[in-house]
């Protein structure tokens, strides 16, 4: 373990000390580091300001004390109850104290007094009782005012005349939108590699990226961005932190929780949803989990939610010790007002207004066993298997929220399984179905497409031309009406292409054309539509086909062997294919055109993700894009010029590097010659005079001819008559 004591030294200084010493920042564990015991040198803690002891105060004081006012005015025959409905609400927030609630009680009427106080275990834990109960509705007539009770004393003495408060200078903020802004347009990027987390602007115009922020140790597991982009979390033992800029990357908020595992936000950014799990003593038991939604901005936790893994594992699409992730489900939309919970027969959805259950009470459907929200609205779709060994038929069904009326359903019969697949505008949702065939020795699939927008919402059903293709991979065109459809047998299956209206025909599924045996098992649009990458991982060695599927046409075929990860760019300029360390070998990225042109690539050792930074929805009306898209020539003049003008200095780069490289090889053979002279006289001693360097006119250039016999071959020819 290294220590260090650097006393008072300045950080000019401790570089310079490092360098002297031969230190190589870069690779050295700056956690590792311990300062001797009991002594700081004056250095404060990074974590200190937030992070400490997880160790209850019990408080001697009043600090531990509520006053819970706005009670329901009971008379004695009725306490017990409304004390018992109390006790139920807070215990779930903290510890109260033996004896700790007290109800007064007026002496001449024998009614409660409409307040009670509570003393808990700790100050922390009455703050949060506070903070997470005031507000709240017991019923209509009843909405708790929760106060410390040390407050009173603070509210008894204010003074009489009223003082001005001081005003604070006011300090501006980073724009964490600023790299918006990007005069080149460029995106960012990050990616991990061995100890490093390193921001980069992927310059494809230099070809090469550009970087812009990089720091060793930055997290402890994986990095993540938020889905606007403003953020990017890291996980550590304490909990998880924040970080936004353009490139300072300065840390905005911390959140305690130890050993963190998983985090998700909310889709506007408003909560983020921190994981926990703790492996039992006992290997029968389930692991448990406890979950903490914080506000982002504040570093709130607004409420917490603890059990056995067994309880969040049913639905999703995996997570860490049984238990399923992400376990709460964002309802669609910036406003992050619902989420939404899987249990055993229950959704419980809850509004962030208050951080309860919609109505107190959870829907209750017999073996659900997935639910998915609209991207857009407060619409839930669930999937309900079959029952009573098939006597009772599986359904998909559409709830509204936060009224829970039932918009749409359809049975299912013979049904293996259900995968929903929800476009990404909101307006269809498709449902693929796995049936029995009669035999109930296989399966065959097709498609139930709802239509969300219409009236009634109809639903369609798809068959494929073979019906016993099996369905490798589905995927929605974004903000479209097309989908891909990869299906048939291995190695080389088909893709199909389908649109939810044509010209021809706006209210019937039509199918666009199929390609024949194709190398792919994975499908990738472009985040703009149009375009799609027909991808072959794993087992087909990383075979990439760049599809334009408005003309139908192969624009490249293309190859990133052992490829494991594929991400567009959040503009559908440019794509990213990685080989993360899963593969030991040709570890790194690589950049492509959205049609297929190799622009860099880039190896890393220990490479283990690549993330593109999220781009907000753009404030542009859909008929400014339109309007744009048709004009596209005049906008690009500008680009154009500029592309010219980089394409130019790149050139004049090349060639200033090869001309340096030309001098270098002159200045190599000069240096040589001068040393060939001087040694001259060395070696004609070392020949007994004899001079060896003899100069080129000193030669007589003489031809020489010679014939050689190299086969003699005797052959008849006879005259013909």
């Amino acid at each position: 373990m290294l220590q260090f004591s650097f006393g008072s030294m300045e950080v000019l200084d401790i570089d310079a000390r490092a360098a002297k010493l031969g230190i190589d920042w870069s690779h050295v564990n700056l956690d590792s580091i311990q300062l001797p015991p009991g002594q700081d040198f004056g250095i404060e803690s990074d974590d200190e300001a937030v992070y400490h002891d997880d160790q209850s105060e019990f408080d001697t004081g009043f600090g531990n004390i509520i006053v819970v006012d706005h009670l329901p005015v009971v008379p004695k025959e009725k306490f017990e109850k409304l004390e018992g409905v109390v006790k139920k609400i807070y215990n779930q927030i903290g510890v109260i104290k033996e004896n700790g609630l007290w109800m007064p009680v007026d002496p001449d009427t024998k009614m409660t007094l409409g307040y009670c106080f509570i003393e808990f275990n700790s100050p922390q834990e009455a703050q949060n009782a506070k903070e997470k109960s005031h507000g709240y509705k017991l019923d209509k007539s009843h909405i708790f005012a929760v106060n410390m009770f040390d407050d009173f004393d603070r509210l008894m003495n204010v003074k009489e005349e009223w003082e001005p408060p001081q005003a604070r200078p006011f300090v501006p903020g980073e724009n964490l939108q600023k790299w918006l802004t990007d005069e080149k347009a460029r995106d960012q990027l990050v990616i991990r590699s061995g100890p490093d987390t390193e921001v980069f602007w992927n310059d494809a115009r230099q070809k090469n990226p550009e970087p812009v922020h990089k720091r060793p140790y930055w997290t402890e597991s994986y990095v993540q961005w938020s889905p606007l982009g403003t953020y990017l979390v890291t996980l550590h033992k304490q909990g998880a932190a924040v970080w936004g800029g353009a490139d300072t990357f300065t840390r905005l908020m911390r959140y305690q929780h130890s050993m963190v595992k998983l985090v998700d936000f909310s889709p506007g950014e408003k909560y983020l949803v921190t994981y926990h799990s703790q492996e039992p003593s006992n290997p029968r038991d389930a692991s448990k989990v406890e979950i903490r939604v914080f506000d982002v901005r504040t570093g709130r936790m607004m409420r917490d939610f603890k059990g056995s893994a067994d309880e969040f594992s049913i639905g999703g699409p995996g997570g860490v010790a049984g238990a399923s992730w992400p376990v709460f489900r964002w309802a669609g939309g910036k406003d992050d007002k619902y989420f939404a919970k899987l249990s055993k027969n229950t959704i419980s959805v809850y509004e962030t207004e208050t951080f309860s259950l919609i109505d107190k009470k959870s829907m209750k459907v017999d073996n659900v066993v997935d639910i998915c929200w609209s991207p857009t609205d407060s619409i839930l779709s669930l999937f309900v298997p079959e029952q009573g060994g098939g006597n009772q038929p599986a359904k998909v069904a559409l709830v509204s929220i936060p009224s829970k009326v039932e918009l749409r359903q359809k049975n299912l019969f013979s049904v293996s399984d259900c995968k929903m697949y929800w476009q990404s505008s909101g307006e269809y949702l498709a449902v693929k179905v796995d049936r029995y065939t009669k035999t109930k020795k296989s399966t065959y699939s097709g498609f139930e497409l709802f239509r969300i927008k219409e009236r009634d919402i109809p639903i369609e059903v798809l068959e494929l031309d073979n019906k016993n293709d099996k369905i490798i991979a589905f995927a929605w065109e974004p903000k479209g009406h097309r989908f891909a459809v990869i299906h048939g047998d291995q190695p080389r299956p088909d893709v199909s292409f389908y649109s939810m209206k044509t010209a021809q025909n706006t209210g019937r599924v039509s199918k666009l054309g199929t390609l024949k045996a194709k190398q792919a098992n994975a499908l990738f649009w472009s985040p703009t539509g149009k375009y799609i990458i027909l991808a072959g991982l794993k087992g087909f060695n990383g075979q990439l086909e760049f599809f334009n599927v408005d003309e139908l046409e192969t624009m490249a075929t293309a190859e990133h062997f052992m490829a494991t990860d594929i991400e567009w760019d959040p503009t559908g300029r440019y794509v990213a294919t990685a080989v993360t360390s899963v593969h030991e070998m040709e570890n790194g990225f690589t950049i492509w055109s959205f049609n297929g042109n190799l622009l860099y690539r880039i190896l890393k050792d220990h490479f283990f993700q690549l993330a593109w930074r999220p781009r907000p929805p753009s404030f542009l009306t859909a008929e400014k894009e339109e309007e744009i898209a048709k004009n596209l020539k005049k906008y690009s003049k500008k680009y154009e010029a500029e592309d010219q003008d980089v394409s130019l200095l790149l050139s004049e780069q090349d060639r200033e590097k090869r001309k340096a490289l030309n001098e270098e090889w002159e200045k190599w053979v000069m240096q040589w010659k001068s040393l060939h002279e001087e040694e001259k006289l060395a070696r004609q001693s070392l020949r007994d005079g004899e001079v060896s360097d003899v100069e080129e006119d000193e030669y007589e250039a003489k031809e020489v001819e010679f014939e050689d016999v190299i086969d003699v071959t005797e052959e008849i020819v006879q005259e013909s008559m």
